[in-house]
C-alpha cells in the first residue's frame, strides 16, 4: 500500500497508483521470472514523478518461453472505478525490439484524437515509456539482448469499462492503461480537466466548430427532451466550467453553447466559473441582488437568504410578482460574464432551465449557437 497523502478540504486522503504503474510493474516481474526461471513476489518501479512504488505480485506463471502475472490497482481514496482490478502482463522472447500490446480487457481506439492512434490498444504513451524502460532494465542486469513481447490484459476490463467515459470517448472492449504521473491523486481536478481537454480534442479533430457542454444529467435530460440537437458534439464539463471554456478558446472553437441547471448555472451571475460547493456559492448572493435591480421588497429579500435550493429561492420570489424581471436581471448578468471570459475569441452562450418553475432562459447569441450546432449535427 503507498502511504502517499494529500489533503482535500479537511480531510486527508491516501494516493493510489494508476493502472499504468501497475502494468509496468507486472510487466518486469514477468520479464524477471521468465530470464531467471524463479517466481518473484514484488516489483520495485520507480513512477515518472520519481515516486517509489515496491507492488506485490500475484498469480504467477511460467511457461514456454512466457511468463505471465498481475498487480492489483489500488487507487487509494480516489473514487477511482478501476480500484481492484488486476492488471495483467504476459511477457514472452523476441529477436529485437519491445513490442507493446493489449489482451482481453484492454480498449482499443476507434475515433481520433486520443493518445493513441486509431485502431491502437489503449494503452498511453507514458505507460508504454515505462514499460519498455523497466523490461529493458531487467535485461541489461541479466546480460539479455534479445526482445521482448508484452500483452497487458485485464480480465475484467471490458465489463468495468462500460462504467466509465471510454465508450463515449471511442474505446471499445476495455479500460484504459493510462498515467502521467503513475501516481492517482483523491478527487484529482487536473484529471477530470484533462478529460475535459481530450474530449474537446477529439470533437475539434473530427471536424466539429460549435462544442455544446453540459454539466450533468439534467443538461442532458433537457436536451434530449427539449433541443433540436442530440448529445452526440456535446463534452460534460461537470462543474468545471471555466477550464472547459479555456479549452475551447486553446483549441479555436468558433462557439461554445453551455445547457445547465439554474441551480449550478446561477453562480456564473457572480463570475463564478468552477460551480462545485466546495469552490465557493454565492447562489443567494447572486438572486439578493438580481431582486433587487427588479424592485424586489428587502423583506422577501430577507427570506430567502437562508434557502437550500435555488428552486425554493423562486418559490419566495415568486410573492414578488417579479420573478420575470429577476430572471431577465440574472441572464444579463450570466452574458455579462461570460462575454468577459470570452475575451472577443470565442462566441459563448448559455440555455439556463427549471423543471420544478417550467421556464428557459437564454443568453443574446444563444438561438443562433443553437442554429449552428443543429446545422452542423445534420450535416
Amino acid at each position: 500500500m503507498l502511504e502517499r497523502y494529500v489533503f482535500v478540504g479537511n480531510k486527508k486522503l491516501r494516493c493510489g497508483y494508476t493502472t499504468g504503474s501497475c502494468a509496468t510493474a507486472a510487466a518486469k516481474a514477468a520479464a524477471f521470472m521468465l530470464l531467471t526461471g524463479k517466481i518473484t513476489d514484488f516489483s520495485d518501479i520507480v513512477t515518472p514523478d520519481n515516486t517509489p512504488l515496491h507492488l506485490d505480485i500475484i498469480n504467477q506463471e511460467i511457461g514456454e518461453n512466457y511468463a505471465s502475472c498481475a498487480v492489483i490497482k489500488d487507487g487509494g481514496d480516489d473514487p477511482d472505478i478501476t480500484s481492484g482490478l488486476e492488471i495483467y502482463a504476459r511477457v514472452s522472447l523476441i529477436p529485437c525490439g519491445i513490442e507493446i500490446t493489449g489482451g482481453k480487457g484492454v480498449g482499443i481506439v476507434t475515433k481520433a484524437g486520443l493518445d493513441q492512434p486509431v485502431g491502437e490498444y489503449a494503452i498511453n504513451s507514458t505507460p508504454r515509456k515505462t514499460i519498455k524502460s523497466a523490461v529493458s532494465e531487467i535485461a541489461e542486469e541479466l546480460g539479455y539482448s534479445g526482445g521482448f513481447h508484452v500483452e497487458i490484459s485485464v480480465p475484467e476490463g471490458e465489463k468495468t469499462a462500460e462504467k466509465t467515459y471510454n465508450p463515449r470517448m471511442g474505446i471499445v472492449g476495455g479500460i484504459s492503461i493510462i498515467g502521467t504521473s503513475g501516481i492517482v491523486e483523491p478527487m484529482s481536478n487536473s484529471a477530470l480537466v484533462e478529460t475535459i481537454r481530450t474530449e474537446s480534442k477529439m470533437l475539434k479533430m473530427q471536424g466539429v466548430e460549435n462544442m455544446l457542454l453540459t454539466l450533468g444529467n439534467y443538461s442532458e435530460t433537457f436536451i434530449n427532451d427539449k433541443m433540436p440537437f442530440s448529445l452526440g458534439n456535446s463534452v460534460k464539463c461537470s462543474n468545471f466550467i471555466g477550464d472547459a471554456l479555456e479549452i475551447a478558446k486553446e483549441l479555436e472553437f468558433k462557439s461554445v453553447l453551455i445547457v445547465g441547471h439554474i441551480g449550478k448555472l446561477v453562480k456564473l451571475g457572480a463570475g463564478i466559473m468552477n460551480t462545485h460547493s466546495a469552490f465557493a456559492d454565492g447562489r443567494m448572493e447572486v438572486l439578493t441582488s438580481c431582486g433587487a435591480i427588479a424592485g424586489v421588497n428587502s423583506d422577501i429579500l430577507r427570506n430567502i437568504q437562508d434557502c437550500a435550493t435555488v428552486d425554493s429561492a423562486l418559490d419566495i420570489l415568486e410573492n414578488s410578482g417579479l420573478v420575470n424581471e429577476i430572471l431577465s436581471a440574472l441572464i444579463k448578468k450570466i452574458e455579462y460574464h461570460l462575454n468577459i471570459k470570452s475575451a472577443n475569441l470565442i462566441k459563448i452562450g448559455a440555455v439556463v432551465f427549471s423543471f420544478k418553475h417550467e421556464f428557459v432562459l437564454k443568453t443574446q447569441n444563444a438561438d443562433e449557437i443553437i442554429k449552428l450546432i443543429t446545422e452542423e449535427e445534420n450535416g
